[in-house]
């Protein structure tokens, strides 16, 4: 009989996180399924990051449940679950150091290192490295350190290392922050071709530009302040009566050959 994997990617039951005692989430209830691909929405400080850095073992709800994968946080090695969790962040970027060549920054993360002298690796996994490089069109980046990079491509190489344990789930965060047009619109066509492999994992990302969500992402939720304003398919949640709820300006947004646009009334 063939083995299933967990129905549910990420489970989340009213979590909450306090952090210095001020209130970041709060009763955030969201379930991803393993087909789904996931846009997070919302006004700077209203806890996108936090959520990510939860659904991705690296904080602890301060009330609630999480469950990743089919195993719940607290009761698991999170050491463990973390390798079949993909992650990429600003943070994680800063961490590298600058003369690491790319194809190391993708290979680490067999072990969720840092640095290749850390552990072994075999040919295999460098073979597999340099494969998921180019699956993100970054093939001859193999070779190029880290500090040698545009902003564009160190996005690349992030979101090749998110790939490269197999993860059932990957959790991006704003990757098209730091990118010029250019680069926003090649990383966006990464991601749509991402999202639309129906072997790939469940994917979740954050951001607060709705021109950054690919085409191919199927559900979105919308943050503010710490709650969720609103969850769903995607085109029952980006309309212009709920961005303008969640940024508290009248909004206007409209769906154009797979991608959406958004202006002040």
């Amino acid at each position: 009989m063939a083995m299933t994997g967990p129905a549910v990617a990420l489970r989340m039951a009213a979590v909450g996180f306090t952090r210095d005692r001020r209130p970041i989430l709060s009763g955030v209830s969201w379930e991803v399924a393993p087909d789904q691909r996931w846009a997070v929405l919302g006004a700077n400080g209203s806890g996108k990051t936090s959520l990510l850095r939860i659904a991705a073992l690296y904080e602890h709800p301060t009330t609630g449940t999480v469950e990743v994968l089919g195993q719940q946080s607290g009761e698991v090695d999170v050491r463990r679950l973390r390798h079949r969790v993909g992650f990429s962040s600003p943070a994680l970027a800063q961490m590298l150091r600058p003369d690491l060549k790319a194809a190391d920054v993708v290979m680490t993360a067999r072990h969720g290192a840092l640095e290749p002298w850390w552990h072994d690796y075999t040919d295999a996994d460098r073979e597999r490295a340099e494969s998921l490089l180019e699956q993100v069109g970054a093939k001859g980046l193999s070779h190029r350190t880290v500090a040698t990079l545009s902003s564009g491509e160190r996005q690349r190489v992030q979101i090749a290392r998110s790939l490269m344990t197999d993860p059932g789930l990957v959790l991006l965060d704003e990757p098209a922050s730091t990118l010029d047009l250019g680069g926003r619109e090649m990383l966006v066509a990464d991601l749509a071709s991402l999202a639309a492999d129906p072997s790939g994992p469940a994917l979740v990302m954050v951001t607060h530009r709705t021109e950054e969500i690919p085409a191919g992402f199927t559900h979105g939720l919308i943050l503010r302040r710490g709650r969720v304003l609103t969850q769903g398919p995607l085109e029952s949640v980006l309309t212009s009566a709920w961005l303008s709820a969640c940024f508290g300006l009248p909004l206007r947004i409209e769906h154009r050959e797979g991608r959406w646009h958004a202006q002040a009334c």
